[in-house]
């Protein structure tokens, strides 16, 4: 994690989440901030080079994302803010396997992960609004072990619409729970947020949790 003096920091006044993801607005609401919360959904290129980490991969992504949303904020708003960017995958044996492009590509990784140890790894970044120099970084990984599935399992899964938008194709969150045999590691960080390192990160920029 990048840290950085403070102590000429003026107090931030609002929290910018650059993430579409319904499940990361619900996490920050549960952090119970004082701070207003602007949700914003930057478009941003998310290929990777393929000689890429998988930390190098979700650290630079939540980089990008929280860059992207830092222009995208109108010259009058509160500048004083600062903006959190996310970026989850989930890695078996090497592959990295993002969200699906259809139901075929998520029946593939999750007859994959039947039965398998996989890791899933969460970048986060917090940039300030206004001053570019102000930018940390970080990750988490969790290990995840799924049940073994049947082809009818799995079919059924997806056609619950669940998998067409998760990284992995499954939300542990949701019926995913059901399939999942295991963790080690930080639930949050599946689901697609560590709370306990954004807290961390939050703090260096003045902003406490509690």
């Amino acid at each position: 994690m990048v840290a950085y003096d403070h102590k000429k920091d003026t107090a931030v006044r609002r929290l910018v989440l650059a993430s579409s993801s319904p499940r990361r607005r619900e996490l920050v609401a549960s952090l119970g901030l004082s701070l207003p919360v602007l949700i914003l959904s930057p478009d941003v290129d998310e290929s990777t080079p393929p000689d890429w980490t998988p930390v190098q991969i979700v650290e630079q992504l939540a980089l990008l994302k929280a860059r992207a949303a830092r222009s995208l904020l109108a010259e009058d708003e509160d500048r004083n803010a600062v903006i959190v960017g996310a970026d989850t995958i989930v890695v078996l044996g090497g592959e990295v396997m993002g969200k699906p492009k259809d139901e075929s590509d998520a029946f593939r990784m999750l007859n994959l992960l039947q039965s398998q140890d996989h890791e899933v790894y969460s970048g986060v970044a917090c940039v300030h609004a206004d001053d570019k120099s102000r930018e940390a970084v970080s990750h988490r990984m969790t290990r995840v072990r799924m049940k073994p599935l049947g082809a009818d399992q799995i079919r059924r899964y997806i056609a619950s619409g669940e998998p067409m938008d998760k990284a992995g194709s499954y939300a542990i969150q949701g019926l995913g729970a059901t399939i999942v045999e295991r963790i080690d590691g930080c639930y949050f960080n599946v689901v697609g947020l560590p709370l306990s390192l954004l807290s961390d990160m939050l703090a260096e920029f003045g902003v406490e949790v509690f």
